[in-house]
């Protein structure tokens, strides 16, 4: 309640007339409160400036202007921009000095004014004033409110234990404007709202905004009122387990028993009490707790059921984060953290998408798989950023344990909830985003199958009702946002994969490297060797030398290693004091990181009949490989080396049978295979080696070598074969092409069933090679021995 009095009205006592109003006041700034016409207020003066003006006030007509100050004003300020313009002129009615310095004021309100003119603001505020006309229209209705309001101001005097004064001075007052200003004056209203009705200077519209704050401070306290009874009606009871619980415990003391648990079971009970628990969890929780205060705390089973009720009672059951899936602001995130990946942004803002028009997850689980570096776990950190969840990364690689993922059977030693729940308790809230990382490398053994167990996890159709062995109840994970990364797809078990939607996240391009070091890479290298931007400039040319000859790899990881490497050098040479600014150019690269790690082998390796190059796919991204074939006399037998696969072997067997059906007249396919021993090896044997791909590549080599003539250099090929000589299409074609743009290839040939694939490709690479698409292996030789008319003896020709 505000400290303004009522004021009881005589005849008297009526609205001074505009000749009596002066026309400049002093203004006396007040906080906190607002003084309405007609009502006395109490006010305390402290500062220099008011005193002053109080008392030149009284030595004039005592009339002084009462302006309330806004909301975090100042309260020192003589300010006219920090006051309200509407306010009321008021007389001093009584003035008493305080030894401390202060003045206390008793004032009456006389009428609405407003600023019209700033006059001064030293020593004190002044400023001239127009007193306020009220107006009154459709006096029925007026008489409809007040009638209405009446009874209502019965009830809260009721509800909210006011004095009775309040209601009879309302009942006495007959004109509507002052019933109005009474009741705003004694309500507890907001600053903001005082003021309001204050300015409104209608007296219908006055009162249609007290009946409407009057309704809405009715319903608060007919609520509370409900809220105290229903208290007071659990208060019996409580105290009748108050009473249960001393005589248990008379009980335990004449028992001897130790009561050190007290304190622990009591915070528990207050503990279970404010948390919000489905009803089956409560259940359980309470039965739990009645038997922990059965057992003294010394039995090897206190501390298990205590560290149960700690965990249902920390687990966010039914506490969640406020979603905010803004698809704008979610790009602009997207776009902020991530470099290019245009497609993949594309189908996350989908999925963001629906979940915000569905309100709720039901869909694929997103998998992001691809090299090590190239984002997939920061794209999950955006994710997680844009719609405003908690973000929580498990690492499954390496896992063999089912109770990593479930959770251990409480009748274990050490039992303990698996890692989801880990997780959630950790994040606080039940709908956070999941990153399970390396899902491609969950193991298996004696213990169970942690990618089995995942099903549930993963599963919309299960995950409702998650059970983990250790809280043995079933609990909601439908809410969690699960987002996977994987390098491979290969290892990750059918079942699994099908719970889940594959976005590749194939690699990046030099140009696409080149602008995600220099707006992303740099400055975090710079930042975290304590460097500033000024000290160290790295040239865009540096930056693509760096990535050809010092990193090549489909990610960035080894691209941020050597620019790290640069700026800790940088930072040795400011220790040693040397500050001028470093510029890393090419022609002092190699005085930070070296001499260059790879070099251009294509040209050197394919200059000789019997090699040629082929693409192949990776989990680190696409590479090229050497195919070497070598004859020496004997009878024909094939000898294949480099470690090659069972696939890979066959793809040797079939094209050695595919050219001896292709002889010409002089036989020369036939007699080189019949003639000769045939030696077929693809460098670092250390690495093993298959796939479905290298088909054509094989072929190539081997008639390369019979016919004497090397392959066209800087080009390389990937396809399958039959032994009828139809090439077939192969997988993993982006990542090919890119690793064959950073070896150096100018052209490639591949099945014209990936043509399609070519989307895929960046522009850039499609304008820098030339693609040759073939349907048999004749056209294959066609392009790659181009001294030769192939084995058909057609001329030579491709396709763009």
């Amino acid at each position: 309640m505000s400290q303004a009095t009522i004021a009881h009205v005589s005849n008297n006592d009526e609205q001074l007339s505009e000749a009596e109003m002066p026309e400049v006041l002093p203004i006396l700034p007040i906080d906190n409160i607002v003084v309405y016409p007609f009502m006395i207020a109490p006010i305390i003066v402290g500062d220099e400036n008011s005193r002053i003006m109080i008392e030149c006030a009284l030595r004039e007509d005592r009339m002084v202007g009462i302006f309330t100050r806004k909301e975090n004003a100042p309260m020192t300020n003589q300010d006219f921009e920090e006051i309200y313009e509407v306010g009321t002129a008021a007389a001093i009615l009584k003035m008493l000095k305080i030894p401390d310095g202060t003045m206390r004021l008793l004032l009456h309100g006389v009428r609405r004014v407003k600023i019209t003119e700033h006059i001064s603001s030293e020593p004190y505020m002044k400023a001239r004033i127009e007193a306020v006309e009220e107006t009154s229209s459709a006096t029925r209705e007026i008489d409809a409110i007040v009638s209405r309001i009446r009874p209502m101001i019965n009830e809260i005097v009721q509800l909210a234990n006011m004095p009775e004064d309040m209601a009879v001075a309302a009942a006495n007052l007959n004109e509507p404007g002052k019933l109005a200003d009474l009741i705003a004056s004694n309500l507890n209203l907001k600053l903001s709202e005082q003021q309001e009705i204050l300015e409104h200077f209608d007296i219908r519209a006055r009162l249609k905004r007290i009946l409407e704050i009057m309704n809405r401070e009715l319903d608060k306290l007919q609520l509370g009122n409900q809220i105290q009874q229903d208290i007071q009606d659990n208060l019996h009871q409580n105290q009748r387990e108050y009473y249960l619980r001393e005589q248990m415990k008379a009980i335990q003391r004449e028992l001897g028993e130790d009561e050190e648990a007290s304190p622990e079971l009591e915070e528990i009970r207050e503990r279970l009490a404010e948390k919000q628990l489905p009803e089956y969890a409560r259940e359980t929780a309470e039965r739990e707790l009645s038997r922990l205060e059965m057992m003294p705390p010394s039995s090897g089973e206190y501390s298990v059921v205590r560290t149960y009720l700690d965990w249902i009672v920390d687990l966010p059951w039914m506490d969640s984060t406020d979603d905010n899936i803004d698809i704008k602001h979610a790009q602009k995130i997207l776009d902020e953290d991530h470099y290019g990946l245009e497609r993949i942004k594309e189908r996350i803002l989908e999925h963001l998408s629906v979940i915000k028009i569905r309100k709720e997850l039901r869909g694929p689980i997103l998998c992001f798989a691809g090299p090590p570096g190239v984002g997939k776990t920061s794209l999950g950190r955006s994710i997680a950023h844009a719609t405003g969840r908690k973000f929580h990364r498990i690492a499954l690689g390496g896992m063999h344990d089912e109770s990593e993922i479930r959770g251990h059977r409480r009748t274990y030693i050490g039992a303990m909830p698996g890692r989801v729940l880990k997780g959630l308790k950790e994040c606080g809230s039940n709908n956070p985003l999941f990153m399970l990382d390396e899902v491609d490398k969950l193991g298996q053994d004696f213990r169970g199958d942690p990618a089995s167990a995942l099903l549930e996890v993963l599963d919309p159709e299960q995950n409702f009702s998650f059970t983990d062995n250790y809280l043995d109840m079933a609990f909601d994970l439908s809410k969690v946002m699960f987002v996977t990364t994987a390098n491979m797809l290969d290892t990750i078990p059918g079942p699994l994969r099908d719970r889940m939607e594959v976005i590749q996240l194939s690699g990046y391009t030099i140009r696409e490297k080149t602008a995600i070091a220099k707006k992303y890479l740099v400055p975090r290298q710079i930042s975290q060797n304590g460097l500033k931007s000024k000290d160290l400039k790295i040239s865009d040319s540096a930056l693509e030398q760096m990535i050809d000859n010092y990193t090549r790899e489909a990610g960035l990881r080894n691209l941020e290693r050597s620019i790290g490497s640069i700026c800790r050098k940088v930072a040795r040479r400011h220790v040693e004091g040397d500050e001028t600014q470093v510029r890393v150019n090419t022609r002092n690269l190699e005085d930070f990181l070296g001499p260059r790690q790879y070099f251009s082998e294509v040209a050197d390796r394919t200059g000789v009949p019997g090699v040629c190059t082929g693409l192949a796919w990776t989990p680190v991204g696409g590479e090229i490989l050497f195919i070497e074939a070598a004859a020496s006399r004997g009878k024909g037998n094939l000898i294949l080396t480099g470690q090659l696969g069972d696939v890979m072997k066959e793809s040797a067997c079939a094209a050695v049978s595919y050219l001896k059906t292709q002889s010409d007249a002089s036989n020369r396919f036939l007699e080189f295979l019949q003639e000769n021993d045939l030696h077929i090896h693809i460098p670092a044997g250390a690495t093993p080696k298959d796939g479905p791909s290298a088909g054509i590549a094989l072929c190539t080599a081997i008639a390369s070598l019979a016919l004497n003539q090397p392959i066209k250099p800087l080009l390389a090929m990937t396809g399958e074969i039959t032994i009828t000589g139809k090439v077939l299409p192969i997988g993993g074609l982006k990542e090919k092409v890119l690793g064959a743009a950073r070896a150096g290839i100018r052209e490639i040939i591949m099945p014209t069933h990936n043509q399609k694939d070519m989307e895929d490709v960046p522009v850039e690479i499609r304008n820098k090679i030339r693609f040759h698409f073939v349907d048999k292996v004749p056209e294959v030789a066609r392009i790659a021995l181009p001294q030769t008319q192939g084995f058909d003896g057609k001329r030579n020709g491709s396709k763009r």
